[in-house]
C-alpha cells in the first residue's frame, strides 16, 4: 500500500500540484451537478486574509508533488456569549448594564479534499486530526466547520469520527446577476460609511452576535470591502453623524465584500436544456433589458460574486430598506461583471425576508463545533459551553471564510 504524508503546504514546492489536483476535484454528488472552485493561482486564497492560517497537503510518498488531499484552517476571536458588566459605580445609569461581548479563539476547517482513488483510507481523519493540534497549540478554544446539510459523508466524518456536534443551520442565499439593472426603492436614501463609521455601527449592533469578529475593523478595511451601506427613509437623516446623534424608526446596514477577486466558481453537469433556456434568457435581458427579464448568468463558466455580511437594521420597515440595499448591491455587481449576489443568515434573521434570491439556487449550511480546550468555560469564565448554547436571532457570517 502506497504511504501518504501530510504535511505543511510549501506555496513554492506545492503551488501547481496543489491547483492541479483541485481541478480535479468536484463539490457536489460523482455524475451530477457540481461546483468547482478556480483559486485563480493562490491555493491559500481563501485562508490568506485570516488573522492566523494554515494549509496541509496530503502526499504520496515516492512521488514528489503528487497531492491527493488538502485541508485549510485558520483562527480568529469571535462572539461566543455576552454577560451583563459588573459596574461598582454608585448611581450608574441602566443603560450602563447594556450586554458586552464575551469571546473566544474559535478555529475554522474549510477546503477539506481527498482524491476519489484515496478516499476511505483514513487521510481526510488524519488531514483534520493534524490541523486541530495546531490549533490546540495556537491556543483555540473550538473548532467548527460547514457543509452542505445534505452532505452525508463529511458530516458523518466529522460528526461520527471527530466528535463535532451540530451547531447551526444557516442559509445560503443566491441571487443571481441580471443583464438589466434594477430599480431601487422609492423614498429611500443609501448612505456610504466610513471604515470607521461602520466598525461603530457594528460594534453597536452587532458584537453580541455568535461568531462576530473582534477585529471587524480588519475586515471592513480590507480592500476586499466594496464599502457598507445605510439605508434610510429619505425624509431622515443625511449623514451619519445625524443618524447616530437619532436614528430613524427604521433603517438597515450591510457591506459588500468582492469575493470574485478571491476565486471563481463554475457550475458543471449542467442539462443542455437548462443551458440553453438560461443563454436564451441573458441575450434578451441583455438586448431587451426594458423587459426586465430575470435572467441567469452564465455559469457553466467561471464566475465570481458578491457576498453581503453584517446584515443588520431595526424598526418596523428595516426589511423593506434591507430589499433596496440588496438591489443596489445587486447593481454594484452588474458593474463589477458579478454573476452572483450572496448572503448567509441565521435560519431566524428577522432580516432574511428582506433578502431576495432564487430558491433554486439557494441551499442550506450545517455547522458544526467541538470543544478543543480541556478547562473550565472560557478564558473569561462568563459563558459555559458553547457548543450546547442554543441559537439566537442572528449570526455574524465572516467574508474571509466564505
Amino acid at each position: 500500500m502506497e504511504e501518504v504524508v501530510i504535511r505543511k503546504y510549501d506555496e513554492v514546492r506545492d503551488r501547481e500540484g496543489v491547483e492541479s489536483f483541485e481541478r480535479k476535484c468536484e463539490v457536489g454528488p460523482s455524475g451530477k451537478t457540481s461546483l468547482l472552485t478556480d483559486s485563480m493561482g493562490d491555493p491559500m486564497c481563501r485562508i490568506r486574509h485570516s488573522p492566523s492560517s494554515m494549509m496541509l497537503v496530503a502526499e504520496v510518498r515516492g512521488r514528489e508533488g503528487e497531492i491527493v488531499g488538502v485541508v485549510r484552517g485558520c483562527i480568529r476571536t469571535v462572539t461566543c456569549g455576552r454577560k451583563i458588566p459588573r459596574n461598582g459605580r454608585i448611581g450608574c445609569e441602566e443603560s450602563d448594564n447594556k450586554p458586552v461581548p464575551v469571546f473566544t479563539k474559535a478555529a475554522y476547517i474549510l477546503g477539506l479534499r481527498v482524491s476519489p482513488a484515496y478516499r476511505r483510507k483514513g487521510i481526510g481523519l488524519q488531514l483534520v486530526t493534524l490541523l486541530e493540534l495546531w490549533f490546540r497549540d495556537s491556543g483555540a478554544e473550538y473548532a467548527y466547520m460547514a457543509t452542505d446539510r445534505h452532505n452525508e459523508a463529511c458530516l458523518g466524518l466529522f460528526t461520527r469520527r471527530l466528535d463535532y456536534v451540530k451547531f447551526r443551520t444557516p442559509t445560503v442565499l443566491v441571487h443571481p446577476v441580471h443583464a438589466h439593472q434594477l430599480r431601487l426603492p422609492s423614498g429611500v436614501r443609501i448612505l456610504r460609511l466610513s471604515s470607521s463609521d461602520a466598525e461603530s455601527l457594528y460594534r453597536s449592533n452587532l458584537s453580541t452576535v455568535d461568531f462576530f469578529p473582534r477585529d471587524i475593523d480588519a475586515v471592513l478595511s480590507n480592500r476586499l470591502t466594496l464599502g457598507t451601506f445605510l439605508a434610510v427613509p429619505s425624509s431622515s437623516v443625511t449623514d451619519f453623524a445625524s443618524f447616530s446623534a437619532a436614528p430613524p424608526p427604521s433603517w438597515a446596514a450591510l457591506s459588500v465584500w468582492n469575493a470574485g477577486d478571491v476565486y471563481k466558481l463554475q457550475v458543471k453537469g449542467l442539462p443542455r436544456a437548462k443551458l440553453a433556456v438560461a443563454r436564451a434568457s441573458r441575450l434578451l435581458d441583455r438586448f431587451l433589458p426594458w423587459l426586465r427579464i430575470p435572467s441567469v448568468p452564465e455559469i457553466s463558466r467561471p464566475f465570481g460574486g458578491l457576498f453581503l455580511y453584517g446584515l443588520t437594521g431595526e424598526g418596523p420597515d428595516s426589511a423593506a430598506l434591507m430589499r433596496g440595499l440588496c438591489r443596489w448591491a445587486h447593481n454594484l455587481g452588474r458593474q463589477r461583471g458579478a454573476g452572483v449576489v450572496v448572503a448567509e443568515v441565521a435560519f431566524c434573521e428577522p432580516l432574511r425576508e428582506g433578502v431576495p434570491h432564487w430558491a433554486r439556487m439557494s441551499f442550506e449550511d450545517m455547522w458544526c463545533i467541538k470543544r478543543l480546550s480541556g478547562g473550565e468555560g472560557y478564558s473569561d469564565g462568563e459563558v459555559g459551553d458553547w457548543t450546547k448554547s442554543p441559537p439566537g436571532a442572528s449570526i455574524f457570517v465572516d467574508p474571509r471564510e466564505v
